[in-house]
């Protein structure tokens, strides 16, 4: 077994490497003057299991032609398998037509990694669960929620947590959270006017007194979170604080974040944090590499990966 980083998130893949007690496989990914992409394997990949650790994260089509060549050059140097390991799949977004002539990407992009020579994906608190099916290889969906209630429980007392979804398609995210806190569960009804954007109408459930959990997949501009932080707070809750695996955080969404009610947004490493996110007073960064690492470990072993989450 051998593991392999791009440019996107190269703590992670060393983070992983550290796990799994391997270094990290000698690889160049460089530029030429035009910007193309060249990747170099330094190292005899022949008959190994490799894995491709990669975040398709900003700027988010180059990490993508990264993977894409990386898989070819791996595939052209006859590695025995080739696991695309993507902590943060870019495109989940767009895993369906939001209306006419408009594309479905998250689709596109998998056939993408199928065509280069991936032999199977494995990867991290997927948009949409259905982007599974988009691929024709075995794909892995792992879930941070171990790891997020494992800092929960270290954090908060129990007794006056209460899970809230910052909208209602996060239901059944914040549901399963819920079921393993053994507490009652919120949800923020929102109406969203333009992409982007949006607007917190009202909250379906009583947080009075509450320590409100909002959970998410994405946090990316940091307009829901804010407005459903100060939607709690309204409806009496003590405390709101955000768990979010993947943090996009684009644009002017930290600087959003540390000026809002947000008692601190607690994200995971699955996109390489920024230097602004760092050093920002109430945004936390915790580590998804045993996780990912002991799926790889298990995928290499021909182990069960679904039994992390029993």
């Amino acid at each position: 077994m051998k593991v392999f980083a791009g440019n996107s998130n190269r703590l992670l893949a060393e983070a992983i490497c550290n796990y799994l007690n391997l270094p990290l496989g000698r690889a160049t990914v460089r530029r030429f003057a035009d910007q193309e992409i060249f990747v170099e394997i330094q190292e005899n990949v022949r008959g190994e299991d490799v894995f491709l650790v990669q975040s398709t994260s900003f700027p988010t089509n180059d990490h993508l032609m990264e993977l894409l060549i990386m898989i070819d050059a791996m595939r052209r140097s006859s590695a025995r398998r080739i696991t695309a390991v993507l902590p943060y799949f870019g495109y989940a977004r767009q895993d369906r037509k939001p209306g006419p002539r408009t594309p479905i990407s998250a689709k596109l992009v998998a056939n993408l990694i199928t065509e280069a020579g991936a032999d199977r994906v494995l990867t991290l608190d997927l948009h949409a669960g259905q982007i599974q099916g988009f691929f024709d290889i075995p794909t892995d969906n792992l879930y941070s929620v171990p790891i997020l209630t494992r800092d929960i429980k270290e954090h908060y007392d129990l007794s006056n947590v209460m899970v809230v979804s910052p909208d209602v398609g996060g239901v059944v995210r914040a549901r399963s959270l819920a079921k393993r806190l053994d507490c009652q569960l919120a949800i923020v009804d929102k109406r969203r006017e333009r992409a982007g954007e949006s607007e917190v109408m009202n909250v379906i459930g009583d947080v009075t007194g509450k320590d409100c959990l909002l959970i998410d997949d994405i946090v990316d501009s940091g307009g829901t979170l804010c407005n459903a932080a100060e939607a709690l707070l309204k409806n009496g809750a003590t405390s709101v604080t955000a768990y979010i695996t993947h943090g996009v955080l684009s644009g002017g969404a930290v600087a959003r974040v540390t000026s809002s009610k947000l008692k601190e947004l607690v994200i995971t490493d699955s996109i390489q944090p920024t230097t602004a996110v760092q050093s920002a007073h109430n945004i936390r960064v915790i580590s998804t590499a045993n996780l990912i690492g002991e799926a790889i470990n298990r995928t290499s072993q021909e182990e069960s990966v679904s039994s992390l989450f029993d």
